[in-house]
């Protein structure tokens, strides 16, 4: 019996990018793929708020847990925040299952990356995959399906954190000191303009971040708050020179019970000085 061969396209030198591959050998395997005309936003649930700040020695990422559709609550406790490789770190907004799929296909791309030409891409080189990435979305875009995640991570060369921010055609933007995507983001990034401070410490960088989701989710019925009752809490992410690291799940809910217990005498947060 004679053994199936490989399609050409596995035999044949190409780029270091997995999804300029996988275009050519499985179109149908990418995630942004044309839908019948329509607006398909109610389809699926969405994720909401993510923020990011840099602190002495790296950067912090942070989602809430919450996935709506419409007015309905879909998921109490999703995940937004991943890694991407070992220094940096995407949290999703937009389309709960296609930004999942995104994140996914942008791991797997640094992973070939690296693999292909055996070293891996600087901090601006994963930035502009991520956008390519994001742009080639833009059908679904369009048709209500929008990802527009957060990107950040540790620059090796630069030795300090960086966020990005995108637009759902791709457009690439670095942000500084912090910044927040979703619905609840304009009630996050007004909390982080009057908590944020250049010196802050890792602890007081998460700290920030928790509260930031708190204030977003006051305001903001799409944004859950820390759940109490089911003890679900946000996803919060460092990186630093010493890679990636989840902050674990009993660190982040004596953080958020601290924060809780703050605010049964001031609800609306810590007070900034006026100067």
């Amino acid at each position: 019996m004679t053994a199936p061969r490989l399609d050409p396209a596995y035999l044949t030198p190409g780029s270091s990018s997995f999804a300029e591959f996988l275009d050519r050998a499985a179109p149908d395997l990418l995630p942004a793929r044309r839908l019948p005309a329509g607006d398909a936003a109610s389809l699926s649930p969405h994720a909401t708020t993510i923020v990011a700040a840099t602190f002495t020695g790296g950067v912090v990422m942070a989602g809430d847990r919450r996935a709506t559709m419409g007015n309905v609550i879909a998921q109490r406790d999703i995940e937004k925040v991943f890694p991407a490789d070992e220094f940096s770190v995407v949290g999703i907004a937009g389309s709960a299952g296609l930004a999942v799929e995104l994140v996914r296909l942008f791991q797997t791309e640094l992973e070939h990356y690296e693999k292909i030409e055996g070293t891996t891409l600087s901090l601006d080189g994963k930035a502009n995959r991520l956008a390519a990435l994001i742009r080639g979305n833009l059908p679904m875009a369009m048709q209500g399906l929008a990802v527009v995640p957060l990107f950040a991570g540790y620059d090796i060369r630069a030795q300090h954190g960086r966020i990005f921010s995108y637009d759902v055609t791709g457009g690439r933007y670095e942000e500084t000191a912090f910044h927040a995507v979703g619905s609840g983001s304009l009630f996050a990034r007004g909390a982080l303009k009057k908590l944020y401070r250049e010196d802050l410490s890792e602890a007081d960088a998460v700290i920030a971040a928790v509260q930031a989701l708190y204030d977003a989710a006051d305001d903001d019925s799409a944004t859950g708050g820390p759940d109490i009752a089911r003890r679900i809490f946000p996803v919060v992410s460092v990186v630093s020179a010493d890679g990636h690291r989840r902050v674990p799940d009993a660190e982040v809910a004596d953080v958020a019970d601290r924060v809780i217990a703050a605010r049964m005498t001031r609800p609306d947060g810590p007070a900034a000085g006026l100067l």
